[in-house]
């Protein structure tokens, strides 16, 4: 499980696979060593993950590791639709329930965003409280195919925003990229607005673990290491982060490996 390709961006690890299932179980591992380093520490790991296709390779391994006492970790999400109902099939606590927290057992408490839109300022005054109180071991994160992270969109993210999280409106691009995946049949059916957690949030977490595979990554990749940093590719803020690695496939880093590989 070597990378064939490893470099360092600004301040910002980066390790290539041959395949995102080599890129996946990579970071697992990974994780599995900051989740156990905080158990060991505190007696309890907090984890904040993410949703969308680019994660599965990633939870697949993570989920099947033994070794991990999931009852000591507490489990907090990213981002979710405002005004989904509850059990729809593309929410994304139902993503993390189905791809992940059904496999590892009982967790100590998973918080997973709200998104009930008559209770939006109480909740996300109560989810920073949570944050703030349980500073996050792990940020498992990955980038969208317009450079998003969480969903912080372009050009509306905001590096030093003051608050964890916030409700924001969705790009296009966004919205269309959770079609493409399939979470949705049609553009129409994606909400306009989400819950997202803010790029400081991410960033407060002690360590951070970014995932992307696949080619439709690959021009946000690409703009991720050529670009100033900059809110029209938020990515950019990671190569500020030393305390994050960046995890690729071939295929997403497809434009920005050397010509021999």
């Amino acid at each position: 499980m070597k990378p064939i390709f490893q470099d360092v961006w600004g301040k910002l690890p980066v390790f290539v696979y041959e395949t995102n299932e080599e890129m996946g179980k990579a970071a697992a591992y990974e994780a599995r060593q900051i989740i156990n380093q905080a158990i060991q520490t505190n007696g309890f790991a907090n984890i904040i993950i993410a949703t969308g296709n680019s994660q599965l390779s990633f939870l697949k391994v993570l989920r099947d590791l033994d070794n991990i006492d999931w009852g000591k970790v507490n489990v907090f999400h990213m981002d979710e639709y405002v005004g989904l109902p509850a059990g729809h099939t593309a929410s994304f606590p139902y993503f993390l329930k189905i791809h992940f927290l059904d496999y590892i057992g009982k967790v100590n408490k998973f918080y997973p965003v709200p998104g009930n839109p008559d209770t939006l300022r109480e909740d996300m005054l109560e989810y920073e409280k949570l944050l703030r109180e349980n500073p996050a071991d792990l940020c498992a994160l990955g980038i969208g195919e317009n450079g998003h992270i969480a969903f912080n969109d372009p050009p509306f993210a905001d590096f030093n925003d003051p608050v964890f999280i916030k409700k924001v409106r969705l790009a296009e691009k966004s919205r269309r990229q959770q079609v493409g995946e399939g979470h949705f049949h049609f553009l129409d059916e994606v909400p306009t607005f989400a819950l997202s957690l803010t790029i400081p949030a991410l960033r407060s977490a002690k360590r951070m673990l970014c995932m992307v595979p696949e080619s439709r990554k690959a021009d946000a990749v690409e703009k991720t290491k050529l670009q100033e940093i900059n809110d029209d590719c938020p990515a950019t803020i990671l190569k500020d982060t030393p305390w994050c690695t960046l995890f690729m496939d071939k295929d997403a880093a497809a434009r920005v490996l050397p010509s021999n590989l």
